[in-house]
């Protein structure tokens, strides 16, 4: 049955393929939730169409970015759409729903595939994104998790997620620890547009009417930034306090900081970039820990001298609700033990508004 008007973003999930004929460059930054990318120009051809546009007109640049859509449209039947049946249903999108899209739909439905172009292309969906964000994130039932650097945060929220609960990871999605040593080794962070995009999918499986646990975030998450709407709702919600004893946090760092050691050099880079805060000298005395791989006593005056005094700082700062709490306590932060803190938290009653 063929599609009538214009597919619009929220008509996606009727489809059997999402197709982004854009190029391999255009979908790294950032693409629909489950596409595929079948380019009609690459990143190269892209740009010498481009040119001539500008330096020859519209009708160069057609005459020989056509011949070469041909040529890549050619290249995806043989390969990526050889086996797809006559009853296959494709969406197509490219920027804005324009010549890229519309030249692999008429060749679609040219072979009796009904290939349909979604309206607006990528340009729709950013504008979805965005929408979906600003009405969404006001009304989530967010639960948020705090807790001294060292406390597992992360990895109770892990627990919730695993025992069924509502979880949104705000670091597992931005790639990223949120500390000054949160970047995740050799793995670069998204574009800020796709890590959005992963936002408002992670939200489209969220039943409203269940809490949602999050973990406590400020408003930039390594270079990324938090949607506005998100860190508003999260800094208005209800706190949850893990109080884990600092023998506890400190075992739990030096485990799950663990690999910091392997590279010494780097470690002592990023604690270079603390100089402001703590003078010179600390910093000298922390870097050459950090050399020598003395995790341990790096980890107690980074608790007790950086960690601490801001995390004291900054959720009376920035949680509007921290004063009304719920405080759950941990001596024990090991597999285990965090499996049932989780149970803990799960169990709290619900905050009265």
């Amino acid at each position: 049955m063929s599609h009538r008007g214009p597919v619009r973003v929220q008509d996606r999930h009727a489809f059997d393929t999402l197709i982004d004929a854009r190029s391999p460059a255009e979908f790294a930054i950032d693409h629909l939730p489950g596409a595929i990318n079948c380019p009609v120009l690459d990143d190269e051809e892209r740009r010498i169409v481009g040119t001539l546009y500008k330096q020859q007109g519209a009708f160069e640049a057609r005459r020989v970015g056509g011949a070469m859509v041909a040529a890549n449209l050619a290249h995806h039947l043989r390969t990526r759409f050889a086996d797809r049946p006559a009853h296959w249903k494709p969406l197509v999108y490219c920027w804005r729903g324009g010549m890229r899209s519309g030249s692999m739909v008429t060749w679609m439905r040219l072979v009796g595939w009904d290939a349909q172009q979604l309206a607006g292309g990528y340009k729709a969906w950013r504008r979805h994104v965005i929408d979906t964000l600003e009405s969404q994130a006001p009304r989530l039932p967010l639960r948020v998790l705090c807790g001294a650097t060292g406390s597992a945060k992360t990895r109770v929220l892990q627990a919730l997620a695993n025992q069924g609960q509502q979880t949104l990871d705000l670091e597992a999605l931005a790639r990223h620890r949120g500390s000054v040593l949160g970047a995740w080794p050799g793995v670069d962070q998204p574009s800020q547009t796709a890590f959005e995009t992963q936002i408002v999918h992670a939200l489209d499986a969220i039943d409203p009417q269940r809490p949602v646990f999050i973990e406590a975030e400020s408003a930039r998450i390594g270079r990324l930034n938090v949607p506005q709407p998100l860190v508003q709702r999260l800094r208005s919600s209800p706190c949850i306090e893990v109080q884990a004893t600092a023998s506890a946090r400190l075992a739990y760092l030096l485990r799950d900081y663990a690999g910091l050691a392997d590279d010494p050099a780097l470690l002592a880079r990023q604690l270079g970039t603390l100089k402001e805060l703590h003078g010179r000298q600390v910093i000298e005395r922390w870097q050459a820990w950090a050399e020598a791989r003395a995790l341990e006593p790096l980890f107690s005056e980074l608790m007790a001298l950086h960690y601490d005094p801001l995390y004291a700082r900054s959720q009376s700062t920035h949680l509007h609700q921290w004063s009304q709490r719920q405080m759950v306590p941990a001596d024990d932060l090991s597999p285990p033990a965090i499996d049932a803190l989780a149970r803990q938290v799960a169990g709290l009653p619900a905050p009265t508004p």
